[in-house]
């Protein structure tokens, strides 16, 4: 084989993205989130690009199709939900970082509204995605809930499932414009309500002998 130097280096250069092009495809997720979190009839490929400040050409080379770019946003959105709880099992009240957690898979979810019919197409032609979210979730949300119950702070009866299932259920129960304060809201009551609280101690009480009024003689 002839050798000629600065081979590799430009084996390298053609194998790995070029910083722009990671910027620019990091730029139009992000402004995907933004707008499909907005949902209704601005939530297009052409609102994205504007967003980023990118062509639309430019989207279509990082994402060829609309499932593609759905798919990507939600992927990214899944992965930084793990990251967040790995950053978080760290935190001085387990009962705060399981909360945390929650309050940002609202943002999670509006973006999903704001891509739901899209995305499922995405689920039927991608079965995968569906499982890849549920474990990367349940596991995210599990390893901060054992936490908190072995610091005997929260309930042990409740699932990592049974949190993700209200907290879904809370979302999409509310449909009306800022819905997610109201969302937030209700998730801080159904946190508090998980809480495991000391027993109060019952003071007992001590019944004082009524006093007996001598009767005066006459």
């Amino acid at each position: 084989m002839i050798y000629i130097a600065g081979m590799d280096d430009h084996a390298d250069q053609i194998r790995k993205p070029r910083a722009d092009a990671v910027r620019n495809r990091e730029r139009v997720l992000e402004a995907a989130k933004a707008v499909f979190n907005a949902g209704g009839p601005e939530a297009s490929l052409e609102a994205v690009a504007k967003r980023a400040g990118v062509g639309i050409g430019t989207l279509y080379r990082h994402f060829p199709t609309r499932e593609d770019l759905f798919e990507a946003v939600y992927r990214r959105e899944v992965e930084q939900l793990g990251e967040l709880a790995e950053q978080l099992k760290n935190a001085k009240d387990p009962v705060d970082a399981l909360r945390r957690w929650l309050r940002s898979n609202v943002e999670f979810v509006a973006t999903k509204k704001g891509m739901s019919a899209a995305l499922a197409l995405t689920f039927q032609s991608t079965s995968d995605l569906a499982a890849f979210s549920m474990d990367r979730l349940t596991k995210a949300i599990g390893s901060l809930l054992d936490r908190a119950v072995a610091a005997g702070q929260m309930r042990g009866d409740v699932s990592p499932e049974d949190l993700l299932r209200t907290l879904v259920g809370m979302c999409y129960i509310n449909d009306q414009p800022g819905w997610q304060s109201s969302v937030l809201r209700m998730l801080d009551v159904f946190v508090d309500g998980l809480r495991v609280r000391p027993a109060s101690k019952a003071r007992a009480r001590v019944a004082k002998p009524a006093k007996r009024v001598a009767k005066r003689q006459r």
